[in-house]
C-alpha cells in the first residue's frame, strides 16, 4: 500500500538531491513536510497559514459535504425514476445528458453573477458538477436490473414500495456506490475551484494565495491535505454505504392499489 508513496518520495527526494529542478520549482520533501507540521500544529514558519489547518480545512469540508449532499439527493432518486419508467426518461433524460456536455467550469462566470464570490458559488459548482456521475450510475444500475426480479417479486405479492427498496435500490447499489465515489472526488475538485475565486477561508483559497506568495511549499501542502482528506471522505462514505445497506430499508408490503 506504501510502495508507491514511498516510491514517489524517493524520485522526488533525488530529483531535488540532484538539482534537476530548482527548489523554487520542486522544494525537498523535508521542506515540504516542516511546512505541513507548521500548517497543522502552528511553529511559526509558514506565517499567517501557521497553525490554520483546521479553520481551511473545516471550510472546505463543509463546502463538500453540503454540495455532494444535495448532488446525491437530487441524482439517486433522479436516477432510479428515470431508470425504471421510460417515460420520465423521455421527458428529462435527454435535456440532462444536453446539460451534462457543459464543462462544470463553464458555470463558474455565471454563478458568480447569481451568487456572488463566496461558498454559496462554491456549493453551487459542485452540486452541478456530482450531479451527473450519481444520476447516470443510477439511471444505468436501476435500467438494468433484470425484469424477471421484479416480476418474481410482484407475483410473491410484493408491493411497489417493496418492489423499489428491496429489489431496485439493492440491485442498483453497485452502481449507484460508484457513482457516489466518482462524485466525492468530483466534489473536493470542485470545491478547490470555487475557493480560487477569492473566498477567505478552505484549502483553495490557502493555495492560491500560497501561489500569490510564490511559496511552492504551501501549495504543496495544500494539494496534500486535500489529497489526504478526500482519501478519508472516500472511506467514510464507503463505510457508511456499509453500515445502511439498501436491504435495511422499512417498508411495508401491502398491495398498493
Amino acid at each position: 500500500m506504501a510502495i508507491l508513496p514511498l516510491l514517489i518520495l524517493a524520485v522526488w527526494q533525488i530529483l531535488t538531491a540532484a538539482q534537476f529542478l530548482p527548489a523554487y520549482l520542486l522544494p525537498p520533501p523535508l521542506d515540504v513536510l516542516k511546512s505541513l507540521y507548521d500548517f497543522i500544529f502552528g511553529s511559526g514558519a509558514a506565517g499567517q497559514y501557521s497553525g490554520t489547518f483546521m479553520e481551511h480545512s473545516a471550510a472546505s469540508i463543509v463546502r463538500v459535504g453540503i454540495g455532494f449532499s444535495l448532488a446525491a439527493l437530487i441524482g439517486v432518486p433522479a436516477g432510479i425514476i428515470s431508470g425504471r419508467s421510460n417515460q420520465v426518461a423521455t421527458l428529462i433524460d435527454p435535456f440532462i445528458q444536453l446539460i451534462r456536455s457543459v464543462p462544470g467550469i463553464s458555470w463558474l462566470p455565471l454563478a458568480i453573477v447569481w451568487f456572488g464570490i463566496g461558498t454559496v458559488t462554491t456549493i453551487f459548482l459542485i452540486v452541478i458538477a456530482a450531479f451527473f456521475p450519481v444520476y447516470v450510475s443510477s439511471f444505468h444500475g436501476a435500467r438494468t436490473i433484470p425484469l424477471r426480479w421484479v416480476q418474481a417479486a410482484r407475483m410473491l405479492g410484493a408491493s411497489r414500495s417493496y418492489v423499489l427498496f428491496r429489489v431496485i435500490v439493492p440491485g442498483a447499489m453497485p452502481s449507484i456506490e460508484a457513482g457516489l465515489r466518482l462524485a466525492m472526488g468530483i466534489s473536493w475538485a470542485y470545491v478547490v475551484l470555487g475557493e480560487l475565486t477569492g473566498v477567505n477561508e478552505g484549502l483553495g483559497a490557502m493555495i492560491m494565495d500560497a501561489r500569490l506568495l510564490g511559496d511552492v511549499r504551501l501549495i504543496i501542502v495544500g494539494i496534500i491535505c486535500i489529497a489526504v482528506l478526500g482519501r478519508i471522505c472516500d472511506l467514510l462514505l464507503l463505510a457508511m454505504l456499509r453500515f445502511v445497506p439498501a436491504t435495511a430499508w422499512p417498508v411495508n408490503n401491502k398491495r398498493m392499489a
